[in-house]
């Protein structure tokens, strides 16, 4: 099992950026290689949904919902991903997960956004 922190997660005004982070603290960093890394979100009472992915060697792919206000970008040295959200929305108010996937799926315990207006 793969432990997974996110952080930066909060409140912000309808338009505006978060920018949230995931770290994989005991992860050996030849390891955090092989996974594709992710960001999902889940609203309460619905599913969890594909926001963002980041291969190892940078190739991304973003729910048409995001795409051009959002950027998922990954640091293999540190072991870390990152999601820059902009032009945020208040239908975008959910938990966000940090996802990582090779030949299991692991989860972090999600980050609370709140858009406001």
């Amino acid at each position: 099992q793969v432990q997974l922190e996110e952080s930066g997660g909060g409140l912000v005004q309808s338009g505006g950026s978060l920018r949230l982070s995931c770290r994989a603290p005991r992860m050996i960093t030849s390891t955090f290689w092989t996974y594709v890394m992710g960001w999902y979100r889940q609203v309460p009472g619905g599913q969890r949904d594909l926001v963002a992915t980041i291969t190892a060697r940078g190739a991304t792919n973003y729910d048409d919902s995001v795409k051009g206000r959002f950027s998922i970008s990954r640091d293999n040295s540190r072991k870390m991903v990152y999601l820059q959200m902009n032009s945020l929305t208040h239908e975008e108010t959910a938990v966000y997960y940090c996802n990582a996937r090779s030949t299991d799926n692991n989860w972090g315990q999600g980050t609370q956004v709140t858009v406001q207006g």
